[in-house]
């Protein structure tokens, strides 16, 4: 059954139109409600959006050319209703009951990164892990995707039994890329940067936290050739990204020398994993001659 938000869809669609030089992709998401294993091995309730039937705690990456048409169809798997919204794409969320779904045809004219997610009682539902990216390219490139986000076991066992939080005491405990901490970011071939000397390196970042991160390099500058939040960013030079929540950056690194060199926040809270170092946002970045 289709849900009867989808008439609303079409408002500001007008400009969708179909060209022989772009795609018609079509993708489905799945809402679905289990846990998040952290990297001591305790576990906390989680919702993502998963590319399946079958829970993943990783949100998948939608990725389009310029100008592609993408036909998605989300369906909520979950007991309780849901919303779906694409930041900077769609001026308001779509709702979604349990076990219904709901189609979402969209142009993407721009390059661009973008942040879908369910907005709904926001943050609650983000922050339980609803939230993913969207990436609209104009090159082929290798590229790397991160999925910036902090975790708390106490709240996310609140907030999953309808209870409240104090957004203003917002205290993490772990802190993942993908869902991952260190070591285990080094293990997503989607996370961990390798190249050669001279390749040109696209990485892809989207803050779906409720803190802000600084993702530093060692070894490498990189080029900001997209920021949500600020476009006048856009061509700065920089080893340090500020990356603020829910919105997202596009980094380009052409590495100069061979080597493996940390990445890591530089909230140093972050590297770690209920307090314990280096079990948060670190990482390496592989370079071969």
């Amino acid at each position: 059954m289709v849900s009867s938000g989808l008439k609303y869809l079409f408002v500001g669609l007008l400009f969708f139109s179909l060209s022989a030089q772009c795609a018609l992709v079509d993708k489905e998401l799945y809402i679905i409600s289990d846990s998040l294993e952290t990297v001591h091995g305790s576990k906390m309730p989680y919702i993502t959006f998963n590319d399946s039937d079958v829970f993943t705690a990783y949100n998948p990456v939608i990725e389009l050319q310029q100008g592609d048409s993408l036909r998605l169809w989300v369906f909520n798997q979950d007991s309780i209703a849901h919303e779906f919204q694409i930041i900077n794409i769609m001026t308001s969320a779509v709702s979604i009951p349990s076990m219904d779904s709901v189609y979402v045809p969209l142009l993407f004219s721009n390059v661009g990164n973008f942040i879908y997610h369910d907005p709904l009682q926001f943050p609650k539902n983000t922050f339980l892990g609803l939230g993913g990216m969207i990436v609209v390219k104009d090159h082929a490139h290798d590229s790397f995707y991160w999925n910036i986000k902090e975790h708390d076991e106490q709240w996310s066992n609140i907030l999953v039994n309808n209870g409240t939080v104090n957004w203003s005491n917002y205290q993490p405990e772990y802190f993942t890329i993908n869902a991952n901490s260190n070591p285990n970011i080094n293990m997503d071939t989607t996370a961990r940067i390798v190249g050669n000397v001279g390749d040109t390196l696209m990485l892809y970042i989207a803050n779906t936290g409720q803190s802000i991160h600084s993702m530093h390099f060692h070894g490498y500058h990189g080029t900001v050739m997209y920021s949500s939040k600020n476009s006048a960013h856009h061509g700065w030079e920089k080893d340090t990204y500020a990356i603020y929540p829910m919105e997202t950056v596009i980094i380009r690194i052409v590495p100069d020398k061979e080597g493996e060199y940390p990445v890591h926040d530089h909230n140093l809270v972050a590297v770690t994993g209920n307090n314990l170092y280096p079990n948060g946002m670190f990482t390496t970045i592989l370079i071969a001659p």
